[in-house]
C-alpha cells in the first residue's frame, strides 16, 4: 500500500456538526492507524452560504476534540492551496483538457457570451467500485445525464473539484457519508477521463436519532454542534471516544478508550453497516466515566467558570473542592455543577411533611438541641464537624437512622444527599446554626 493521504474538506459554512466530526475523526484515526497523512482542505465554492469564521471554527473545535492535521490552510503544505476558490484556474485547466478531448462540451447561456462546461456521459457504462464499508456497488451511466463541471461563472461544481483536489493532493482513501454513494460514479468518469488512478472509496452509514430517525439540524431534541457540547462542560476526551463509536466498535465492545487506545484498535472493516445511533444517555455515561476519572482539584478548575458565570459566589479555593468533591460522583457534564449547587442551596428552607414528621415520631429536639450547641463552638470544618454528631450520639444516646436524619433534616431539609459533615461545611456556620434554630422552635410548638 502507498502511503495513506485521507482529508476532510469541510464548508465554511457553519459550526462543525456532529455529522461532519464523525467524518472527520474517522478519517483522522484512519491516517493515524496506518501511519499515514490527514489533511484538512476547505470547500468554499458555495460562496453565498460561506460564513465570516467558519473556516476557523471548525478548525478551532477539530482542535478541540483532539484532532491535529498535517496539511491544511493554516499549515500549508507542498499541495496547496488548500482552498478552493485559491484554486480555480487549476479547475479551469482541467475542464479544459476534458472540452479538448471531446469528453465535455460548452452550454451556452442565453446571452451566447457566457456557457457552462458539461461533462458528456458515456453511454452504457458499468461504474463498479469497492466500498470499503458496504462491499461491491455498481451504477450504470444511463442512470446519469450530461453533468456540469463548470458553471458560467467559472466555479467547479462539487464532483469535478473533489477529483481535482483529491488526485492533485495524491489522496488514496477517501471515507464520507453514505449521502455521497450518488456521487461516485460521477467522480469515477472524472478520474477515467483525465486517466488517472482512482482512491478506495468508504461510506459511512447516518447517524439517527432514538426515534432512528436521520439526525437532523431541525431535530431540537439532540444537540448538534460540537460547540456546544464544549460550552455545556463535556470534555473533549469523551465527545472524540463517544464519536468513535458512532458506527465503529473495537473488536472486544469496550466503551471507555483512550485517543491511543482507539487508533490503534482502529479497524474500517469494523465501520458498521448499519446506521449509527446518537444515544444521548451514553454520551453522558462517557463523559461521567472521564469526569469520575479527573482529579477534584482538576474537575474545580473546570467547574470554577461555570460557577463564576452563574454569579455564584465561590468563597475559597478549600469551599470550591468540597463542593466539586460531594458532586464529583453526579456530574454527567462539567456545567452541570450549576444545577446541582441550586438544588443543594434551597433559597427556601421548608421541611416536607414527611421531613417533619419523622423528627416529631424520633423525638428529634433534644438530638438538635446537643448537635447545635456543639456546632455553636466548633470552628465549623467538615473534619471537625464529623466527630461533633458522634459525639452528639454519645451524649444523647443515639445512633444510627435517627441521629444522622435528624441532623440531616434540620439543617439542609433534605432525607437523603452528600456527606452530612461536607454539606454543612458549605452551607455555613451562619446559615445552619439559624436552620437548627428554626426547626428546634417548629418542634417546640408541636410538644
Amino acid at each position: 500500500m502507498s502511503k495513506v493521504r485521507v482529508r476532510y474538506a469541510p464548508s465554511p459554512t457553519g459550526q462543525l456538526h456532529i455529522g461532519n466530526a464523525r467524518s472527520a475523526l474517522f478519517n483522522y484515526l484512519f491516517a493515524r492507524h496506518f501511519g499515514g497523512d490527514f489533511i484538512v482542505r476547505i470547500e468554499d465554492t458555495d460562496v453565498a452560504r460561506n460564513v465570516i469564521g467558519g473556516e476557523e471554527s471548525q478548525l478551532a473545535n477539530l482542535s478541540w476534540l483532539g484532532l491535529d492535521w498535517n496539511e491544511s490552510p493554516d499549515k500549508g503544505g507542498k499541495y496547496g492551496p488548500y482552498r478552493q476558490l485559491e484554486r480555480l484556474d487549476t479547475y479551469q485547466k482541467y475542464a479544459n483538457e476534458l472540452l479538448e478531448k471531446g469528453l465535455a462540451y460548452k452550454e451556452y447561456r442565453e446571452d451566447g457570451k457566457k456557457f457552462a462546461i458539461r461533462f458528456k456521459v458515456p453511454q452504457d457504462v458499468d461504474y463498479v467500485f469497492k466500498d470499503i464499508v458496504r462491499g461491491e456497488l455498481k451504477f450504470n451511466s444511463k442512470d446519469v445525464e450530461d453533468w456540469i463541471l463548470m458553471k458560467d461563472n467559472g466555479i467547479p461544481t462539487y464532483n469535478f473539484a473533489v477529483v481535482i483536489d483529491d488526485h492533485l493532493m495524491e489522496i488514496t482513501h477517501v471515507l464520507r457519508g453514505e449521502e455521497h454513494i450518488t456521487n461516485t460514479p460521477k467522480q469515477m468518469m472524472v478520474y477515467q477521463a483525465l486517466g488517472w488512478e482512482i482512491p478506495q472509496f468508504g461510506h459511512m452509514t447516518i447517524i439517527v436519532n432514538e426515534q432512528k430517525k436521520k439526525l437532523s439540524k431541525r431535530d431540537k431534541n439532540v444537540i448538534q454542534f460540537i460547540a456546544e457540547y464544549k460550552d455545556m462542560g463535556y470534555l473533549p476526551e469523551a465527545m472524540f471516544n463517544f464519536i468513535s463509536l458512532l458506527g465503529w466498535s473495537p473488536t472486544d465492545n469496550q466503551e471507555i478508550l483512550s485517543q491511543e487506545e482507539i487508533i490503534k484498535a482502529f479497524d474500517p472493516a469494523r465501520l458498521s453497516k448499519a446506521p449509527a445511533m446518537f444515544d444521548k444517555d451514553k454520551l453522558a455515561y462517557v463523559n461521567s466515566k472521564y469526569i469520575k476519572a479527573m482529579s477534584v482539584d482538576a474537575l474545580s478548575e473546570l467547574a470554577k467558570p461555570f460557577l463564576q458565570k452563574a454569579n455564584i459566589q465561590i468563597h475559597s479555593e478549600e469551599w470550591l473542592k468540597l463542593l466539586v468533591g460531594i458532586f464529583h460522583d453526579r456530574m454527567s457534564y462539567v456545567g452541570q455543577i450549576v444545577d446541582l449547587y441550586h438544588a443543594f442551596f434551597h433559597d427556601t428552607f421548608e421541611l416536607s411533611e414527611e421531613a417533619f414528621q419523622f423528627l416529631v415520631e424520633n423525638n428529634s429536639y433534644q438530638i438538635l438541641e446537643v448537635f447545635y450547641n456543639h456546632l455553636k463552638s466548633s470552628d465549623f470544618t467538615s473534619e471537625s464537624i464529623e466527630p461533633l454528631i458522634k459525639q452528639t450520639g454519645i451524649d444523647t444516646q443515639t445512633k444510627g437512622k435517627p441521629l444522622f436524619m435528624s441532623a440531616r433534616i434540620a439543617t439542609t431539609g433534605d432525607m437523603h444527599g452528600p456527606s452530612l459533615p461536607i454539606s454543612l461545611a458549605l452551607l455555613g456556620k451562619d446559615l445552619v446554626l439559624k436552620r437548627l434554630e428554626n426547626t428546634m422552635t417548629k418542634l417546640r410548638g408541636e410538644s
